[in-house]
């Protein structure tokens, strides 16, 4: 059984290159043999023209038949006959219409009876083709090449033959180019296949390093190992696969790490609270703390409870935008209106803070087509992050500025901390937070710009964020002013 890329690639060369292999021989050694033949029957048929020829101008000289000019001129003949075979690399041999041999000038051991046999001529007056490997039924020792030319001559209108010359030679001669050709072949062949073999090992080398490579790769990211990673050298298909793994290890890293952070989240955001109710249900239980203190610590016992009721409201939201099951129901109203609303909303903290509040609106009302209530959720997420990072004293701004393609472009910046070059990239990742001590975002979940940024995309918009650390912070995101486009949009996904 074939197992291995190798031993599949070269049986399928070897096989490939056996069959075009013989394919050639067969068609080289047909086409040489051809072209022996025709070449040798012509030399052969004008051999014998120059024999009738000799032969004729006897006849007409001395008046007299075919066998008689050959018997009276046999002496004559013997010399310049055997200049014509050797011309044409042939022995000659003249017979009469009954088979009997008038003359011959081949070997002694060419022949195997004196006469040729009454049926082979008949079948040769029946033929127009001249038997070309043959031993003339028997009249030769072995299968020789032949040329038969009949000897005619005209009576009351009609040809009339009255004689026969052959021109024979061996048959080895064409075998031995034969065998040579195939000997060629077969040399070739070898080599070929040598080589084939090498290039083979080098192409499947080449193939199947990399695969071993991914192989160990991918038993490695089985045991949660992602560090691992496969050389990429080239641009080919290979290169391209081992490239693909490569960022797929990235990725598994990555959610690898979302994961945990998923994890050690939600542990901390549902234990914190919950310890904290815990406590101070018992200590309102057996009396710890006093009947006074009872609606201060109730109070903050309910802040736990809806700081827990946002955080399974959040995950609610998380899992229904990644199951797709959100449907957004765009309607137009004006952002400026709403982010003055927003902005209300945060008075006290704003006073708390003592924060420089800056308030731009290019167009005013600036309405746009979008789901409100997704909206106020992203500008309230974004505006909220921003009031936490920003210092007492502080600068926040909100723009709404006109866009390209009838579009605007709601911007959030505010000073403080900002956000560092290398988190930027995460920001927008699941229970991601960049001030991961908690110091400053202590009731955070880190989902609030995932889902931003995931309800911003379901309309077809893009959402971004662009910070210097330790001077500033600007999150932005575009909306349309056109209820066709934003329908396209939506149709669309």
């Amino acid at each position: 059984m074939l197992k291995t890329i190798y031993s599949k690639y070269l049986v399928s060369f070897i096989a490939l290159l056996g069959v075009s292999f013989f394919a050639i021989a067969v068609i080289i050694c047909s086409v040489v043999m051809t072209y022996s033949i025709n070449t040798k029957t012509d030399l052969m048929n004008k051999t014998a023209e120059m024999i009738y020829l000799e032969v004729s101008n006897e006849m007409m000289t001395e008046q007299c038949d075919f066998e008689t000019a050959i018997q009276k001129n046999t002496e004559k003949y013997a010399d310049v006959f055997q200049v014509l075979s050797d011309y044409s690399e042939s022995s000659i041999v003249l017979f009469s219409t009954d088979g009997q041999i008038l003359y011959e000038n081949a070997p002694d051991d060419v022949f195997n009876k004196a006469k040729i046999g009454t049926e082979f001529i008949d079948g040769i007056k029946n033929s127009s083709d001249s038997p070309t490997l043959s031993d003339l039924g028997g009249f030769f020792l072995q299968r020789r090449f032949n040329y038969i030319y009949p000897v005619e001559e005209a009576s009351d209108g009609n040809n009339k033959t009255i004689g026969y010359i052959i021109l024979t030679s061996s048959a080895s001669g064409m075998s031995q180019v034969f065998e040579q050709i195939i000997k060629v072949i077969i040399i070739a062949s070898l080599w070929v296949f040598l080589a084939a073999i090498i290039i083979v090992y080098f192409i499947t080398d080449r193939i199947t390093t990399p695969i071993k490579e991914i192989s160990k790769a991918v038993k490695a990211y089985a045991k949660g190992n992602f560090d691992v990673r496969i050389p990429v050298s080239g641009e080919d298909e290979i290169a391209t696969l081992s490239e693909a793994f490569n960022n797929m290890a990235s990725d598994l890293s990555k959610l690898e790490k979302t994961r945990n952070t998923f994890f050690s989240s939600v542990s901390h955001d549902l234990k914190t609270p919950m310890t904290s109710i815990q406590g101070f249900i018992e200590g309102i239980q057996d009396g710890t703390i006093p009947p006074e203190k009872h609606d201060y610590y109730l109070g903050i016992v309910l802040d736990e409870v809806k700081r827990l009721t946002r955080l399974v409201n959040s995950l609610l939201d998380v899992t229904r935008m990644q199951s797709g099951s959100v449907k957004l129901n765009p309607v137009k109203f004006d952002v400026c209106e709403m982010a003055r609303l927003i902005l209300i909303s945060f008075e006290e903290k704003i006073d708390e803070k003592k924060l420089n509040i800056e308030f731009n609106c290019e167009d005013d009302p600036s309405n746009v087509f979008a789901d409100k209530d997704a909206i106020h959720q992203v500008l309230y997420n974004i505006v909220s992050n921003a009031m936490k990072f920003t210092p007492d004293e502080g600068t926040l701004k909100i723009d709404i500025t006109r866009a390209e393609h009838d579009k605007y472009n709601v911007s959030v910046y505010n000073t403080g901390i900002g956000i560092k070059e290398e988190e930027l990239p995460f920001i927008f990742d699941s229970f991601y937070k960049a001030d991961s001590s908690r110091g400053l975002d202590k009731t955070g979940t880190g989902l609030g710009m995932f889902i931003a940024k995931s309800k911003i995309e379901a309309h077809g918009e893009k959402i971004g964020v662009e910070s210097q650390y330790e001077k500033y912070c600007r999150f932005y995101f575009t909306l349309s002013k056109k209820e066709k486009q934003v329908q396209k949009q939506l149709s669309d996904k």
